[in-house]
């Protein structure tokens, strides 16, 4: 309006910039956490709708308390040696990890992420899911493949990028591609799993088919654009497909909080449009379990998509190129409150009477030293260093149907 008074802001304004609660040198602060009581959060039935169970968006499932004992409505109530087997993937993932990092440190192979501290979680959904299930994976769930029976030797080969490669060298470690045991190949560009796996679920349900997809992705990445065009295709068309969130509290060298993380829960973002989402203590296995299978059911039932955000913490480096020394404190990982979940797995199964530290101690050594056979012949065809690599020819195969005279004259200038 002519002649108005112009408003005047009474203070002046300025950007909030969120940090981490504690950096190199401090004391770890985990004091942002809430955790209550193990069984202490209802289970609602696998058809209720998503808007009257919006807390557990907010809450935290939890199974095993402090005591080591599974409580609760959540409590799955696994036989012991399917805990057993869990426990044995859980620790198998673990060995096969660190080798495969200490390769990457002696020149072995040119990158690796561990998934120290999260192993629960993949092994979590082999076990919940059917074999057929296709999941998109991020970084962290070799266990997955491990649990499903694929050959470790093959994934080092993939590692090493060596002839006896089944990508034939022209993904990077890490990046898997293995259908048949219901692995998508992963893309290590992020998020972009969650609109693959939407739409892999939506082709499922136009066949009438009865798989589902599952789309793993980190706390960081769901302030992608792809995931929330995912999980609102998946919302709007019942899409039978589950997003799980790994909330590893840190993406690269940013605190979870420069996400979002310091506002509200990263399960709220299924809130928002509509789906119902869940909190969990993902080093809690059966937990973690208890949850996919929930949400698994709900797919099957063709009720639609379900969010879940795994509250874990990454125990390791980002990956074989990051110091995490330089950006937060040196022993956060022993003071993380949810505790290890390779440890707190064994710890329930020796107060069920079902195991022993001398079990596991066992175990230990004699998956170590399997592991190691499989490592001496994956290096006996080759590693990134030394061999005998994947044929670069590879890198011209199954990209065009017609290749045309750029393609063809890079060919012949390699010789293949």
């Amino acid at each position: 309006m002519r002649g108005a008074v112009p408003l005047r802001n009474t203070v002046k304004l300025s950007l909030h910039f969120p940090d981490a609660p504690a950096r190199p040198g401090e004391k770890p602060n985990f004091s942002y956490l809430q955790i209550p009581e193990a069984g202490s959060v209802r289970r609602p039935d696998v058809a209720a709708p998503a808007g009257a169970m919006r807390e557990l968006a907010y809450d935290l499932i939890r199974v095993l308390d402090w005591n080591h004992q599974a409580v609760g409505p959540w409590d799955p109530r696994l036989a012991p040696e399917t805990l057993r087997r869990a426990l044995k993937f859980m620790v198998v993932d673990r060995i096969f990890e660190d080798r495969m990092f200490r390769a990457q440190r002696q020149g072995k192979t040119s990158f690796f992420l561990r998934g120290l501290g999260e192993e629960a979680i993949a092994v979590a959904h082999a076990f919940a899911l059917g074999n057929d299930d296709m999941c998109f994976t991020s970084y962290r769930q070799q266990g997955l493949l491990i649990a499903r029976g694929c050959p470790i030797i093959n994934m080092m080969n993939q590692t090493y990028g060596n002839a006896g490669d089944k990508q034939h060298g022209v993904q990077m470690p890490l990046h898997y591609s293995y259908p048949e045991f219901g692995y998508f190949a992963m893309s290590g560009n992020l998020a972009t799993q969650v609109s693959q796996a939407v739409g892999w679920a939506m082709a499922s349900a136009f066949r009438g088919d009865d798989k589902i997809a599952v789309a793993f992705v980190g706390e960081g990445a769901t302030a992608e654009g792809d995931f929330h065009a995912g999980i609102l295709f998946a919302s709007v068309y019942r899409v039978p497909v589950i997003v799980s969130i790994s909330n590893n509290q840190w993406a690269i060298s940013t605190f979870q909080t420069v996400a979002g993380g310091e506002q509200t829960t990263f399960a709220s973002r299924g809130v928002g449009v509509g789906l119902p989402a869940l909190r969990v203590d993902g080093n809690d296995f059966l937990a973690s379990y208890a949850v996919v299978q929930w949400a698994a059911e709900r797919a099957r039932a063709n009720l639609g998509a379900t969010v879940i955000e795994f509250v874990t913490y990454r125990g390791h480096a980002h990956s074989s190129s990051d110091d995490p020394a330089r950006y937060r404190p040196a022993d956060d990982y022993a003071a993380w409150p949810l505790g290890d979940p390779v440890d707190r797995l064994k710890r329930h199964l020796i107060a069920l009477g079902e195991w022993s530290e001398e079990q596991q101690g066992a175990f230990e050594e004699k998956a170590a030293e399997e592991i190691r056979t499989q490592q001496t012949q994956a290096e006996s065809i080759g590693t990134l260093a030394a061999g005998r690599h994947a044929s670069p020819a590879a890198l011209f195969e199954n990209v065009f149907e017609e290749p045309d005279w750029r393609h063809k004259l890079q060919r012949q200038e390699l010789g293949v």
